[in-house]
């Protein structure tokens, strides 16, 4: 791709000396600067022109040809343009870097990394935004290793853009608080909605009555074989033991994030058995949401029930290319997951 615009020049080049003057090919070498300011500097660009240009006013000087001239007039004017347009290129490909190390830098603060290893635990991610060339969007995750265990909250902001993301700020800083300081996830499901209804007054906007969030909030004890789970209208988790898959339907509902005093406060919190070999998969309805060509969604569930993975990271990377596969590339939704695999180090003799 970088050498294009000099192997285009000696084509052109080499058929103009090769064929009959009345075959004029030398009128094509503008094209050749053309092509440069897609892929070369500013001073590339103009020695190409420039390279173009000498050879055809030389021999424009000899024949005393005006129509030679003409092209090499042809080929100053359009060197020009390239070097502009080289210009203008290299500025926006500046600022797209500085975009996206802003984008790199605000999914550092927002999305902390979450550690592969917890105790017995072991842990994976997978985060797709929606948005091109983002980094960030509505989804979001968080873990806290707290002495009442491992804590993750995983959580999708009702919308998109930078309204969404403000308002996974706000969740996600208060998770990173609340975690420590709540005595249970019913506690600190209520620290976010408060969090979040505080957010919604400093920052008012025509869509505050509707900026909400379905959470999932998930502990797991320092020493026991059990998980518990508190879902606030959110997608059910996956509980993968043994080749089978179990959606983890809450007892009874929760409200979203910011809802409570909408629709009642009570958070109800599940318990349910984690031993080792089981795998616990948290995600956003980006991933069951997304849809083939015919219009029909992931099968999730029957698809981890018929996929057979090492380990959480080996599972998340088979699902994103899943996805891929469904959505024949056009993955239009953020997409978060978070996988947790109960395997305990081998303890020697």
């Amino acid at each position: 791709m970088l050498l294009s615009p000099l192997a285009l020049t000696a084509v052109i080049g080499f058929l103009a000396v090769l064929t009959p003057q009345d075959v004029p090919f030398s009128r094509l070498l503008p094209a050749a600067p053309a092509l440069a300011a897609s892929v070369w500097s500013v001073r590339a660009t103009l020695a190409l022109g420039v390279i173009c240009l000498l050879p055809v006013v030389g021999y424009a000087m000899v024949v005393s040809d005006m129509t030679t001239l003409y092209t090499a007039g042809a080929i100053g004017a359009v060197t020009l343009a390239a070097v502009y347009a080289s210009h203008l290129r290299l500025q926006r490909e500046r600022t797209l870097a500085q975009v996206r190390a802003v984008a790199d830098a605000t999914q550092e603060v927002l999305l902390r990394p979450v550690p592969d290893r917890v105790r017995n635990l072991e842990i994976a991610t997978l985060y797709l935004a929606a948005a091109p060339q983002a980094r960030v969007g509505g989804d979001f995750y968080a873990a806290a290793d707290t002495p009442h265990g491992l804590r993750l909250v995983l959580g999708d902001v009702r919308g998109k853009g930078l309204r969404a993301v403000g308002v996974s700020a706000a969740i996600l800083g208060s998770f990173y608080e609340a975690a420590y300081e709540s005595t249970d996830l019913s506690q600190l499901a209520h620290r976010l909605d408060t969090t979040l209804t505080r957010y919604n007054i400093a920052v008012p906007a025509e869509d505050t009555p509707e900026r909400f969030a379905t959470v999932v909030i998930v502990e797991f004890p320092p020493t026991g074989a059990h998980v518990s789970v508190l879902s606030c209208g959110h997608p059910p988790p996956l509980l993968i033991r043994d080749g089978a898959t179990l959606a983890i339907e809450p007892a009874a509902p929760s409200p979203p994030v910011n809802l409570a005093a909408l629709i009642g406060c009570e958070y109800h919190v599940d318990r349910i058995p984690f031993t080792r070999g089981d795998l616990l998969l948290l995600y956003t309805d980006g991933v069951t949401e997304t849809r083939d060509a015919d219009g029909d969604f992931f099968p999730l569930t029957t698809w981890t029930a018929h996929t057979a993975a090492d380990s959480p990271s080996a599972l998340l990377r088979t699902l994103h290319q899943a996805l891929v596969r469904h959505s024949d590339g056009h993955l239009d939704d953020d997409i978060a997951c978070v996988a947790i695999l109960n395997a305990p180090r081998h303890q020697g003799p």
